[in-house]
């Protein structure tokens, strides 16, 4: 299927681009004056022009000749100009906004483009929501380029989800104007072992002659990688080691240099660029994960491209890691990614080529935002109401639900299974800890820095929970709840006491879904998430305003670490080593399988 993601496919302006570039016909736009970051050949060309028509380049070079009565001529007067900005791997519900939000939040900053992987909103609404995801995008002038989510649920048989995606659903989806590829299919057991079904959704989307895009999250760089790759997986974002990007770039696979709100992976492996003399086409820069307050106080790629120009990184190597790598990489280097004749004008503007800010956005020949505001306005999003209410819990919760029993012949402590989370990473450890009993009950232990945690299915109220502990934190008191719980996004609750924890998970259950902070019976902050309990419709900078207080209440509560309720969120991702909770129990994400919670 050919997808449509400039204002004029090519083959409809060929005539026109030609004559344009000849003086013919004369061009829409030119600018004049500028340094093109040159990204197909990384060097800097100063005193460049480029000619656009049809959202498309016609020229680069001297376009003097291309300039009639009718042209609009915008003088760089010196400035930088580089291809617009590409996330080749982005969820944008984890900024809690819409697309058309997020859209108005990170155009402004350089993004033209971005790969979405909707995954968050399938596994509570299914296709429908992926759909309503896509027609959102289609209101803003961001490119907002989807890929069909691989894995709902992420590793089938741990979790309750609220829709399923199999290979006759990845078939029909392949087919949907806007769809690009397969997103991360985070089940490498099931590549590597070769399930049906997992190798069903690759075949599907190879029969598309679409991109599969990975998530192969272990350390391991031998025959299990081969196998991941030779599947027909095309990048990675899971990559914690310098060793495994080196590795995953040696083996054709693109490397996706993740540096999000909370998953900071970039500092520790931008090294193996840095460190080695290699060809670093298949590197590439992206989010993942940003949330409203990071969007608002820092930017989008143009923060990540200036922290790692920072750690060393070539100036004009991190643009490329944000624009024709990341095209060549989802297959679109014919149409985006460089300033270059044919390609659809998305064009950035910025004064200092190490300290990146960028001035004015070009979107297909148009200006779109400057100096950091938004210059169009497209309306407020309109999601079906099949994305709103979803909240079925199958139980009242009270103190009670949060109650776990001894095991029988313990009396004054007993060895626990604990989830110790790792600040600014997706990968947790399992850890044996000692904990107090009272009455029969096993307790939460702050002095440890250890809370109690339940996670109950709420799609299709089964009334099923999964109960453990979480150390980390450091909450001295209270508790929090969230429907922001990858990737079943059932209802997490965690908390130093059972009376809160049911406050905070009763608010949400309530406002149909987001997230709760409550101490001492009272509810600290809240952020409403109606959209599939994921999302908002309101402007980033509302959302942020309310993350703000929710920062502070976990604060009061005594967290001290970064973005803490994306951290808590991955709590009950079972493909994410070592050890999480789903609404079935606590999952050894080593060896697949379940565990008891208290240690024989």
């Amino acid at each position: 299927m050919l997808n449509k993601f400039c204002k004029r496919p090519l083959y409809e302006v060929t005539s026109t681009l030609s004559k344009v570039a000849t003086g013919v016909e004369k061009a829409e736009l030119v600018i004049r004056n500028a340094k093109l970051v040159n990204v197909c050949t990384a060097e800097v060309q100063e005193g460049m022009d480029v000619a656009i028509a049809e959202g498309r380049i016609a020229l680069v070079g001297d376009a003097s000749h291309c300039i009639g009565e009718e042209t609009k001529v915008i003088d760089a007067d010196g400035q930088y100009i580089a291809p617009g900005f590409i996330d080749a791997h982005i969820h944008v519900e984890s900024s809690m906004v819409s697309v058309r939000e997020y859209g108005r939040a990170v155009v402004p900053h350089g993004t033209t483009g971005i790969f979405m992987d909707p995954h968050e909103i399938c596994n509570v609404c299914g296709p429908e929501g992926v759909k309503a995801m896509i027609d959102d995008g289609k209101k803003t002038p961001l490119k907002s380029m989807a890929n069909v989510p691989s894995c709902v649920p992420a590793v089938a048989g741990f979790e309750d989800t609220g829709s399923h995606i199999g290979p006759e659903d990845v078939r029909e989806m392949m087919t949907w104007d806007g769809v690009m590829g397969l997103g991360e299919m985070m089940n490498y057991p099931g590549v590597i072992g070769g399930d049906p079904n997992v190798h069903g959704e690759l075949a599907e989307t190879l029969k598309a002659d679409q991109v599969i895009t990975g998530h192969y999250s272990i350390p391991e760089t031998g025959a299990g990688l081969n196998a991941y790759i030779s599947a027909g997986v095309r990048c990675c974002h899971e990559s914690t080691r310098a060793e495994d990007v080196l590795e995953k770039m040696r083996r054709g696979m693109y490397a996706l240099i993740r540096f999000g709100s909370a998953w900071q992976d970039m500092p520790v492996i931008i090294s193996a660029v840095l460190d080695n003399k290699i060809d670093d086409r298949y590197a590439c820069l992206i989010s993942d994960d940003t949330h409203p307050d990071t969007l608002i106080s820092h930017g989008h790629l143009d923060y990540i491209v200036r922290y790692a120009i920072k750690l060393g990184l070539d100036p004009i190597k991190a643009i490329q890691y944000v624009t024709i790598n990341p095209a060549s990489c989802l297959r679109m280097e014919h149409e985006m990614g460089s300033i270059a004749p044919g390609k659809c004008a998305d064009i950035v503007f910025f004064d200092d080529l190490r300290d990146i800010r960028i001035t004015r956005t070009i979107i297909d020949g148009d200006v779109v935002a400057e100096n950091g505001k938004m210059t169009v306005d497209y309306g407020k999003s309109e999601f079906p109401a099949s994305v709103y209410n979803t909240m079925h819990v199958g139980e009242t919760i009270t103190s009670d639900s949060f109650m776990i029993a001894a095991p029988e012949g313990a009396e004054e402590s007993v060895k626990t299974r604990v989830i110790e989370i790792i600040p600014n990473r997706v990968s947790n450890y399992e850890r044996v800890l000692d904990l107090a009993i009272k009455d029969g009950r096993v307790l939460a232990d702050p002095a440890q820095d250890v809370m109690k945690m339940a996670v109950f299915e709420r799609h299709h109220e089964t009334g099923t929970k999964g109960v453990g502990f979480i150390k980390g934190f450091g909450f001295k008191k209270g508790a929090m709840a969230q429907t922001v719980a990858h990737d079943a996004h059932n209802l997490l609750v965690a908390g130093t006491n059972d009376e809160d924890m049911a406050l905070a998970a009763n608010t949400l259950i309530e406002c149909g879904g987001g997230m709760c902070a409550a101490a001492d019976g009272k509810v600290l902050a809240l952020v409403p998430l109606p959209i599939a309990g994921l999302m908002n419709d309101l402007p980033v900078e509302d959302m942020a305003a309310l993350i703000s207080k929710l920062d502070a209440a976990w604060k009061d509560m005594g967290c001290v670490i970064n973005s803490p309720y994306m951290t808590m969120a991955l709590a009950a991702l079972a493909c994410l080593p070592e050890l999480r909770l789903t609404n079935r129990g606590l999952v050894d994400c080593r060896n697949f399988r379940f565990v008891d919670l208290f240690e024989k």
